[in-house]
C-alpha cells in the first residue's frame, strides 16, 4: 500500500467512525424524545425499535437497582418502560435533558455516555429534577446503517423536589393560556 492509499484508508476509518458516532446519537436522541410525556412520536417510531433482541437495561447504584431492577430482551424492556408512559397514569409532564456527551467507536461496538436532567411532573401533582449517570452500549443494526441500544445502564446521581406554577408544567403548549 502506497502512502496516498493509506491516507485514504485512514481517512475512510475516520469517516466511518464518525458516522458511527452520528448515527449512535441519532438513536439515543430518539430513545430520550420517545420517553419525553408528551413523546414526540414519527409515524412508524417505537421505543422496541431502538434495542437489540438481546438488550439489556438496568438501574444501577442503590436507589435505581431497587426501582428498576434489570429488563432481558426487547419485550421486558418496553414492558418496563410503559409503566411509565402514556396511557400509564405516572407522568403528566417528563422532559429529558443531557449533556457532558461523550461516545466511543471501536469497530463494532461503540459506548456513549450522558449526564441527564430529567424534570418530571407526576400525576398526584408533584415535581422533581433528577440527575443521573447513563451509560449505553450499541451494536449495529442489519442494515449497517443504524446503531440499536445493547445495554442501558442508569445511576441516579441526585433528586429534588421542584416547586412549579400548578398548570405551567402539566399542559401542552398548545393549551396554555396566559395568567
Amino acid at each position: 500500500m502506497n502512502d496516498s492509499d493509506a491516507r485514504i484508508a485512514a481517512l475512510e476509518a475516520r469517516l466511518a467512525d464518525l458516522e458511527a458516532e452520528r448515527a449512535v446519537r441519532r438513536t439515543f436522541m430518539r430513545y430520550m424524545a420517545l420517553c419525553d410525556v408528551p413523546a414526540t412520536v414519527l409515524d412508524g417510531e417505537s421505543l422496541g425499535a431502538l434495542f437489540t433482541d438481546d438488550a439489556i437495561w438496568e438501574g444501577i447504584g442503590t436507589h435505581y437497582a431497587q426501582t428498576f431492577g434489570r429488563s432481558l430482551g426487547r419485550a421486558q424492556i418496553v414492558a418496563m418502560l410503559s409503566r411509565y408512559l402514556p396511557p400509564a397514569p405516572h407522568f403528566r409532564t417528563n422532559v429529558h435533558f443531557v449533556t457532558s456527551e461523550t461516545i466511543d467507536v471501536n469497530g463494532q461496538q461503540a459506548t456513549g455516555r450522558w449526564i441527564m436532567m430529567q424534570a418530571s411532573g407526576y400525576v398526584d401533582g408533584s415535581a422533581e429534577l433528577i440527575g443521573a449517570r447513563l451509560v449505553v452500549d450499541f451494536t449495529p443494526s442489519s442494515n449497517g446503517m443504524d446503531w440499536l441500544i445493547a445495554h442501558l445502564r442508569t445511576e441516579r446521581l441526585f433528586d429534588a423536589p421542584w416547586s412549579v406554577h400548578p398548570r405551567a408544567a402539566f399542559l401542552p403548549p398548545d393549551q396554555e393560556t396566559s395568567a
